[in-house]
């Protein structure tokens, strides 16, 4: 079978006055890249008073019909402009975000990463200066702060991401091509995606090589401009943080990415206290198994992930981890094997890399403790491992 080569582009990558294209790091990952427009920056202002109704009953109404829960939520989005003030460096580049409480916006670290003045557009047309105090290239999340009054930043609520179902239906709301306050609606078509890094521009000048765990797939309809919004369940509580999409044309293609609202409820308190966020570290790279690496390490299935190196002075090299030690040929593939399989953590069960971040993501953080579960030379063993911080610059399971 051909390969097919498809872009994947950046959501909020509505890039003024350039194209950036970017060459995929990771082996099996297409080519992707931001998109040059060229928009209208028409501000699309919507009528109608703020409201600073109780959360607490926002959370606890029934289902809201299209009409209803963009009245109701519409005006808690913003288009967010981040703007080069070096002359040299004229781009300027448009995304989206959405209030989280008063005075502090949430959108993507790439929607701001590019740009060192930050300019954020409410419903009504009104534009204020923002300022950076936290972002995370990790989990691709950034936090503004916002001298608006408070009136006009009505807080979102956050949904429990764990309890979304595939087939739920799911709207966007943001500034897709600049076209500000657009809502899409779609259906949650997948859930625990791993999106690898080069489909986001974490901005961080270290080369890293890591996935974002937990992934929020839709067919909701996604296009430049649109990242750093919300996509919202059918009562308007905030589900994800639209991130990417993939695309043949560097248009939406039907496949659509957000980060988990979980996810920001644990980063984002951080972001606002501190600027940034420690990710638990285990310092492992390996494969997931297949039927012809499990044949050759004596799985009867393929399940668990192959160990095949650790990173000096981690947390799993500190507790003798084991990394592959010879070579094979599988599948087309040069294999390390001799290296621990990790089958369990704490006692749940590992099918592929993806249950390990998960599980890292929503349940653990720097300096808890986990139990692996490894097979080391036919033998089970369990491994008691004291989780560290993640290094700016390395690989993060």
């Amino acid at each position: 079978m051909g390969t097919i080569t498809l872009s994947v582009v950046i959501a909020a990558g509505l890039v003024i006055s350039s194209l950036l294209v970017y060459s995929a790091i990771s082996a099996g990952y297409p080519l992707w890249s931001t998109i040059s427009q060229q928009p209208r920056m028409e501000t699309l202002a919507q009528r109608g008073s703020s409201n600073t109704a109780s959360l607490g009953a926002f959370a606890q109404e029934q289902n809201l019909t299209l009409s209803g829960l963009y009245e109701r939520v519409g005006k808690s989005v913003v288009q967010i402009t981040s703007t080069n003030s070096d002359p040299s460096l004229s781009d300027s580049s448009l995304g989206s975000g959405f209030v989280y409480d008063s005075g502090y916006i949430i959108t993507n670290n790439h929607v701001v990463t590019k740009g060192n003045a930050l300019a954020v557009t409410i419903s009504d047309g009104t534009i204020y200066n923002a300022k950076l105090i936290g972002s995370d290239p990790y989990t691709d999340l950034a936090v503004l702060s916002v001298n608006a009054p408070k009136d006009k930043l009505v807080p979102i609520p956050m949904a429990d991401s764990t309890k979304l179902r595939v087939g739920e239906q799911v709207v966007a709301i943001g500034n897709p091509f600049g076209l500000s306050g657009s809502m899409t609606a779609g259906i949650v078509s997948g859930l625990g995606r791993l999106l690898p890094t080069d489909l986001t521009n974490l901005g961080d000048g270290s080369g890293s090589v890591f996935s974002i765990p937990d992934i929020i797939q839709t067919d909701t309809s996604v296009n430049p401009g649109n990242s750093g919004g919300p996509l919202l369940n059918i009562k308007g509580e905030v589900v994800g943080i639209t991130t990417a999409i993939y695309s043949r044309t560097g248009e939406f293609s039907g496949i659509g990415f957000a980060i988990p609202s979980n996810a920001i409820v644990k980063v984002v308190p951080s972001l606002i206290k501190s600027g940034s966020f420690n990710h638990s570290w285990l310092g492992i790279s390996g494969t997931n198994m297949t039927p012809g690496i499990a044949k050759a390490v004596g799985l009867e299935e393929p399940r668990g992930f192959l160990v095949t190196g650790t990173e000096p002075d981690s947390p799993a090299s500190k507790v003798g981890i084991k990394g592959g030690v010879k070579e094979m040929q599988i599948d087309g593939k040069r294999i390390s094997l001799g290296g621990d399989v990790i089958i369990k953590i704490d006692g749940k069960e590992v099918r592929k890399i993806e249950d390990i971040l998960v599980y890292l993501q929503r349940e653990k953080s720097a300096g808890d403790s986990v139990k692996l579960t490894i097979l080391r030379d036919g033998e089970v063993l369990d491994v008691n491992i004291q989780l560290g911080t993640r290094p700016v610059s390395t690989n993060p399971r």
